[in-house]
């Protein structure tokens, strides 16, 4: 990946809206070759999706959302990557990652409540034999979400005074 495309990710990722025009301008570049370049990684692979980012505290919809500890014992040929994939593939999922540490996998999901997210867990989780253990969290409030402060910071209105 050149400069160029890592500075064009820098500028799409603070705003996925920003028009390829306008990043031209700004990286002093013809519109044509930011153009270009957002549609090579495009279709490499590099940019997977734009998306929105919402607060779900100010949304109408009542989401809840989980983290799922997973532990597993590694399938023979496939390792972590099989059963990952499998999980992967469930509608409620929303984020699968390796980890390192007390637990394997960090599984994300999001539900209409709580007893359809224990039920998940019950469900489609646990019933891998290659499932060792799980333990849910589920999250309460978000501050930060994708580097993105929920709730806007208010101006400190309170005055400096020297000693």
């Amino acid at each position: 990946m050149d400069k160029l495309e890592k500075d064009i990710l820098d500028v799409l990722k603070e705003d996925g809206r920003c028009a390829a025009a306008k990043i031209a301008v700004m990286l002093g570049e013809t519109e044509e070759t930011i153009s270009k370049k957002i549609t090579e990684m495009e279709d490499s692979g590099i940019i997977v999706r734009y998306t929105t980012i919402t607060n779900p505290e100010l949304m109408e919809d009542e989401i809840v959302e989980a983290l799922i500890e997973v532990k597993v014992s590694p399938q023979k040929g496939q390792g972590f990557d099989g059963l990952a994939e499998q999980v992967a593939e469930n509608k409620e999922v929303k984020g699968v990652y390796l980890m390192s540490g007390a637990y394997d996998l960090a599984v994300f999901v999001e539900g209409k409540s709580l007893r359809s997210i224990s039920r998940f867990v019950s469900e489609k989780i646990s019933t891998f034999d290659c499932v060792l253990s799980t333990a849910t969290h589920f999250i309460l409030k978000k501050y930060k979400i994708e580097g993105t402060m929920t709730k806007k910071q208010e101006e400190n209105m309170r005055l400096f005074i020297q000693p």
